[in-house]
């Protein structure tokens, strides 16, 4: 599925379109969440993901998302970014929109763990957890 923003900026779910090299490259090197991630595990990341989601400008990948799904239920959006370049300019607002409301699973719950971009993911209903979120890390046992 693809949809054109216009300006050269495209987003695709396409997964052999996904530019692997680059991703890792800003996942492993710029995000807080997943510095040091080893190139193979990114690469069994984006083959065991549900859904990918790329956001490139004039064919070269700006932007990315991975979402997890038992494909009926529950998904999770993950890794989600738009390089520094390229932001204030609403392409992030897109690139969830399509990730999450017009890719297969919009009906399904929806979880996100972030530690910032709180208000755009806000404008698609995300929300702090309530009374019944539980959450267990790793490592953790009695």
């Amino acid at each position: 599925m693809r949809r054109d923003l216009g300006d050269g900026f495209e987003l695709d779910d396409d997964r052999a379109r996904i530019d692997r090299e680059e991703v890792h490259r800003y996942l492993s090197g710029e995000s807080y969440w997943a510095r040091g991630r080893r190139r193979e595990v990114m690469d069994e990341l984006v083959e065991s993901a549900a859904r990918v989601v790329g956001l490139y400008h004039d064919r070269r990948q700006v932007g990315f998302t991975r979402t997890i799904s038992d494909g009926h239920t529950q998904s999770y959006l993950a890794d989600v970014y738009v390089l520094e370049e390229h932001r204030g300019r609403g392409l992030g607002v897109e690139l969830v929109r399509f990730s999450v409301d017009e890719g297969p699973f919009a009906k399904t719950k929806w979880f996100l763990h972030t530690a910032d971009a709180h208000e755009l993911y806000r404008k698609f209903g995300f929300a702090e957890p309530g009374d019944r979120a539980l959450e267990r890390w790793s490592g953790s046992s009695v």
